[in-house]
């Protein structure tokens, strides 16, 4: 056991840890705000579930965003990210204060914002395995685990509580502020541990010219290295199976199988985002690194079978407990393949790997379409088992096919 403070000895993670942190509230916050602004102007479902849509519109893009990441440094490229972030807020801000506001210029907006920000998670994860040393990474995404799960808590609350208490525009300061401060704060980080951020990755390639060629060499690598391909196929199935019961149909399951309101499914949300902060904690003070694929695998497998025991559950505390522990597994599971995924990678590929691995989110959607179709037929309860059992099988498949990588008696050396 080891400290989990131990990361902020780097200089660089201790701007970026809280750079991450504010972005991840303020998108929070911005997605709550916004969302009930649709629905309440509108009044419309459908543009609801399009506001949501847009909001995974550059996933598509992502491999492309991993390229230039790779040209530029992961910090050049966040930084203009949240820049982009703080623009659209701001005016955003300007248009409630002016009162010209309207459904239609956020949903524009929104469009634009989310050709970038599927490519944040990414990008993070790909800035940190720069800028720490090999045996602080584990403990590093650990910690930077708990700025997107806190946000799911505190920052939606906080976001509601503004825009009931002041409205849009005076709540638009806080999240155009928290873009601002958190584009300064990525500037300032650097890559101490491997190439400067600034510094273009490919020009050690010569030749290298096109972002195609860029790209393909990026899914090159993936395909011909078994333990990428292991993950991306698990990143495919979790999206596919996992993340559909736990996130987009939380409100279905409180509304029509629990029978609670609103307050009840901030509790639902509460509970797997404090177990997935719990996981995080737990993540940066072990400090695992030598048999990672052996937890994330053993985390898998319990992470599917909880969720078959949750989809029984039929009153709200027992939906709580199960939640809360799932979430411990979940997070778990998605530290540990994070962390394995930017090693597996090497620095000079690891933005195009990584935007590889975020255009796989793209199996959450798909997902999510065939469970609403499956509820109408069968109702939630056998959707959700039918879905945790199809993750469970596929996990140990993927496990057995790539054994020897999923499974050594030690980790591999990191790619470089």
């Amino acid at each position: 056991m080891k400290s989990a403070l131990t990361p902020f000895r780097v200089r660089s993670y201790r701007f970026q840890w809280p750079a991450d942190l504010l972005t991840s509230w303020a998108l929070e916050m911005e997605f709550l705000i916004l969302g009930w602004y649709v629905l309440v102007e509108t009044g419309s479902v459908l543009l609801l579930t399009l506001f949501g849509a847009l909001q995974h519109g550059g996933t598509l893009i992502a491999p492309i965003l991993g390229v230039v990441s790779d040209r530029i440094g992961p910090r050049n490229l966040l930084t203009g990210m949240r820049m982009i972030y703080a623009t659209i807020a701001t005016t955003l801000m300007t248009l409630a204060f002016t009162g010209t506001i309207n459904p239609v210029i956020v949903l524009v907006l929104v469009g634009f914002m989310g050709l970038v920000r599927p490519s944040d998670l990414g990008l993070r994860a790909a800035l940190t395995a720069d800028t720490m040393p090999h045996e602080q990474l584990t403990g590093a995404m650990g910690m930077s685990r708990i700025t997107t799960d806190s946000a799911r808590i505190a920052g939606a609350l906080t976001g509601a509580g503004l825009f009931a208490w002041l409205g849009m525009g005076p709540a638009y300061v806080v999240i155009a502020s928290f873009y601002a401060l958190s584009a300064l704060l990525t500037s300032q980080t650097d890559s101490a541990h491997s190439k400067k951020a600034t510094e273009p990755v490919t020009a050690t390639v010569t030749g290298r010219v096109s972002a195609w060629n860029d790209l393909r060499e990026g899914i090159v690598h993936i395909w011909n290295t078994p333990s990428l391909m292991a993950i991306i196929w698990l990143v495919l199935l979790f999206n596919f199976t996992a993340f559909p019961l736990t996130n987009a149909l939380l409100p279905y399951v409180a509304k029509e199988v629990y029978h609670v309101d609103q307050a009840g499914l901030s509790y639902l949300i509460a509970s797997i985002s404090l177990g997935a902060m719990v996981g995080g904690v737990l993540m940066s003070r072990t400090g695992v690194s030598e048999r990672l694929p052996r937890l994330m695998i053993a985390s898998a497998v319990a992470w599917h079978a909880l969720l078959l025991v949750f989809a029984q559950m039929q009153t709200l505390p027992g939906g709580i407990v199960m939640l809360l522990v799932t979430g411990v597994f979940q997070s778990l599971t998605m530290v540990s393949l994070t962390v394995i995924l930017v090693r597996e990678s090497g620095q000079r590929l690891r933005g195009r790997v990584m935007g590889v691995r975020m255009m796989a989110i793209y199996s959450l959607p798909i997902g999510l379409l065939i469970a609403g179709e499956l509820i109408k037929r069968i109702g939630f309860a056998s959707t959700a088992t039918l879905y945790a059992a199809v993750g469970l099988v596929f996990t140990i498949v993927i496990a057995l096919r790539w054994r020897e990588h999923m499974w050594p008696a030690a980790q591999p050396a990191p790619a470089e």
